[in-house]
């Protein structure tokens, strides 16, 4: 499970909630702690870069909040980030700095990492999305499995039973998902990897590698799919 861990996946150096990872070694370990988490860290948010808005939502002076957007709390929207129109933030949510939360995208128990983009039409439950990860339009996390079960991550040949009813997915830093995917419960994708439009995912996928079916998964060129 080395390539779940969160250290292989994220840099915490780009996420106003990275205190909450301390203690834990895989991301879904953190799922339970982001609502308590944001409630605390929320009470501890500069005054002149911050407004409170409403029960426990905090949001930057700086962000972009479309009138029709819905936020509940509690939530944090981070500096620079932008919430379109009709987006949905159901709570427990922390939204990135310069991160996009689009049209009709909705948004329940996450972490986006900054400048994350999630920009039309997404659901993303349960989840968290690293440092500048994007969501094609039309592609969701699915976070419940069909039979209610609880889910259990597959790496490699190792199982973890993470003890959790609802987990979507964890995506690791510049991780580009395609047009209209389905991730299902427990799927984690490694930094720097593309899943091709219309892919059902589902498990480890590795880092730097071009997903487009279970069984076709090509490690990336040297210089390919660089998002820098």
């Amino acid at each position: 499970m080395e390539q779940c861990k969160i250290i292989n996946l994220y840099d915490l150096n780009e996420t106003i909630a990275a205190p909450v990872f301390e203690g834990f070694t895989y991301p879904w370990e953190v799922l339970p702690e982001i609502k308590s988490f944001i409630l605390e860290l929320g009470k501890t948010l500069p005054a002149d870069r911050f407004d409170k808005v409403g029960e426990n939502v905090w949001i930057a002076k700086s962000a972009k909040v479309a009138p029709s957007a819905y936020i509940n709390g509690p939530a944090i929207i981070d500096e620079e980030a932008e919430i379109r129109h009709c987006a949905f933030i159901r709570g427990s949510a922390i939204v990135g700095k310069g991160a996009v939360v689009g049209n009709s995208t909705e948004l329940k128990n996450v972490i986006l990492f900054n400048k994350v983009q999630v920009p039309h039409y997404n659901y993303v439950g349960d989840s968290i999305l690293g440092y500048k990860s994007h969501m094609g339009a039309g592609s969701i996390t699915s976070n419940v499995k069909s039979d209610k079960t609880l889910v259990v991550v597959r790496c490699n040949g190792e199982e973890c039973h993470t003890g959790l009813k609802k987990f979507g997915a964890m995506l690791g830093d510049n991780v580009e998902v395609g047009c209209n995917s389905v991730l299902n419960p427990g799927t984690v994708i490694g930094r720097g990897t593309n899943i091709y439009p219309t892919s059902m995912v589902r498990g480890f996928v590795p880092a730097d590698s071009i997903y487009k079916t279970k069984t076709e998964i090509s490690e990336k060129s040297h210089n390919e799919g660089k998002t820098d």
